[in-house]
């Protein structure tokens, strides 16, 4: 389903409940590098690339094997190898690319649309891979912690997305059913667990990716958050 076909779809049964991804949907994962981006040179947007698929990639490792180490953790590990991938790179970048993460760039569109969605008494939370210190961190960053109700992270159960326990502290903490709940994610693996979970699922596709995982279709597509409240309350 691309999105002028999830644009066709019939409109959803209003939604009150809207759980969001983190890194990626709300903020820019990339924005630590390109903070940097002059200093560190032609190869900036290589090194970030690694550092995010070398960071996804020991948490799914790690789920698999029980063997949990906190996301903060596993974004330092990501980033040491991606320097020495990309040997490019000046290591002494270290400690500043990895207090730009704690500070990472909200894409513009956020505050307005969870704004929306409180106005019209839409309960809004984030559920995420992160550790509570960095998710706090880059709410008060950003200037969500008015608009946000509840942070979930993945610290209280110890396993990464898409365990189906990580989307269970939702519905336990809400008392609702999975299909009571608007899930939106910029990670299309992210969506397609929270969809056999049972939630509504809403994927944001900002770069124009291909569609995977068909057997758990997203109910929307969307380029961007903006209309989220539209399409959904």
């Amino acid at each position: 389903m691309d999105s002028d076909s999830a644009s066709m779809q019939p409109r959803p049964s209003s939604y009150s409940a809207f759980v969001f991804d983190a890194y990626g949907t709300l903020f820019d994962v990339h924005a630590a590098v390109r903070r940097h981006a002059a200093k560190i040179g032609p190869d900036g947007q290589l090194l970030s690339e690694i550092w995010r698929a070398k960071q996804l990639e020991y948490s799914w490792t790690r789920t698999l094997m029980g063997a949990y180490l906190d996301f903060w953790q596993l974004t330092e590990q990501a980033l040491d190898f991606a320097l020495l991938k990309v040997p490019s790179v000046d290591p002494a970048f270290r400690a500043s690319l990895l207090d730009a993460y704690w500070n990472l760039d909200c894409y513009p569109e956020i505050p307005a649309v969870l704004k929306e969605l409180k106005a019209h008494g839409g309960r809004v939370a984030i559920l995420s891979n992160g550790s509570p210190s960095m998710l706090e961190a880059a709410v008060r960053s950003a200037g969500l912690d008015l608009v946000i109700d509840d942070i979930f992270s993945v610290d209280q159960v110890r396993r990464f997305k898409t365990d189906p326990s990580v989307y269970d502290l939702v519905t336990t903490a809400w008392r609702l059913y999975p299909d009571k709940i608007s899930f939106q994610s910029s990670n299309r693996w992210d969506a397609a667990g929270a969809k056999k979970f049972g939630f509504r699922t809403v994927w944001v596709n900002r770069t124009g990716q291909p569609d995977e995982y068909p057997d758990f279709a997203p109910d929307l597509i969307l380029t961007s958050l903006e209309g989220l409240a539209a399409r959904s309350l």
